[in-house]
């Protein structure tokens, strides 16, 4: 067998240390150094030629340096002779922008896609994209992996009274439904209002929560405004108590002070992006087991989607 190579960009080396320790495999060499005017130097420092090769970055914050990184890393790889690069990319980011909400505004999501399949890469494997739709935007192949994986048991092994799965907004209903079908859970939505970026305002809350353990689930947590309102507002519903369920941790700007003092009581979430603080509320499980399954199955021409059955 030809082989294949798996390498790190800088944005989330300890997430890369753990699918390489799973894989039984060392991480590729590559020097990743800066110019004093802040532009990337990379350098790949083996052979990988014949190669089929793997690249785990996520384009979490900062991402235009993390998104740059990635593809100067595909063009050193594809200089060098790799038969194939397969980028992992546990959070995808501008994803948010995939379509077009108000005039004269960009669709990043497909910007990015454009420039990836430029660089040479030839696979994208991700988590939970913001949006489906986006594997539309490319033009190869594209695995985007479900989060809910890793939280179902944790879930189940905490033998909550009487566990209900909430949907934070109308657009994750799909994403909590399938989480609330394979707990054989009933769902409830909340409707809210966005204004405007990063603010949001809960509505109504259609079904009952009264007396419920509360599981919220969303892909992704940014400023943590939306979560926190829901849950002070789920709980002045009579919710017994609020856990959310959230794959990517993006967590900027006053959103640790909100989770922290918030009534949130627990906040699980996957190691796709590295937390910049420590709380006592959130809990990381890992998602390197996954990555590292799918990046054999790929190699092997296996079934990815067998993982999720």
């Amino acid at each position: 067998m030809k082989g294949y190579k798996v390498f790190t960009g800088t944005a989330n080396p300890e997430f890369s240390r753990k699918v390489a320790k799973y894989l039984s495999l060392p991480l590729s060499k590559a020097k990743i150094e800066r110019f004093s005017d802040g532009e990337i130097s990379v350098q790949i420092t083996e052979s990988v030629r014949g190669k089929d090769v793997f690249i785990i970055q996520p384009t979490c914050a900062p991402a235009n340096v993390n998104l740059m990184e990635l593809l100067i890393l595909t063009d050193a790889l594809k200089r060098s002779s790799a038969s194939s690069i397969t980028a992992i990319v546990p959070y995808f980011g501008y994803a948010r922008q995939d379509r077009k909400p108000a005039p004269r505004v960009p669709i990043t999501a497909k910007l990015v896609a454009n420039m990836m399949e430029t660089a040479g890469i030839d696979r994208v494997v991700t988590i939970d994209l913001h949006a489906g739709q986006i594997q539309g935007f490319f033009d190869i192949p594209v695995d985007n992996l479900y989060g809910s994986i890793i939280f179902h048991d944790h879930i189940k092994n905490r033998e909550l009274k009487n566990p209900i799965i909430v949907s934070p907004d109308i657009g994750g209903v799909t994403r909590a439904r399938s989480f609330a079908k394979k707990l054989g859970l009933d769902i409830v939505i909340i409707d809210k209002r966005r204004e405007k970026a990063n603010e949001s305002e809960v509505m109504n809350i259609i079904g009952d929560v009264d007396g419920k353990d509360v599981i919220l689930v969303d892909d992704m947590i940014d400023t943590a405004g939306t979560i926190t309102k829901a849950a002070k507002t789920l709980k002045a519903k009579g919710a017994t108590s609020v856990i959310a369920c959230c794959t990517h941790p993006v967590l900027s700007g006053p959103a640790y002070d909100r989770i922290k003092n918030g009534d949130l009581d627990e906040l699980l979430v996957s190691d796709s992006i590295p937390l910049k603080e420590k709380l006592n509320k959130i809990k990381v499980l890992s998602i390197a087991p996954v990555f590292a399954e799918v990046i054999k199955r790929v190699y092997h021409n296996e079934s990815v989607n067998g993982l999720f059955i």
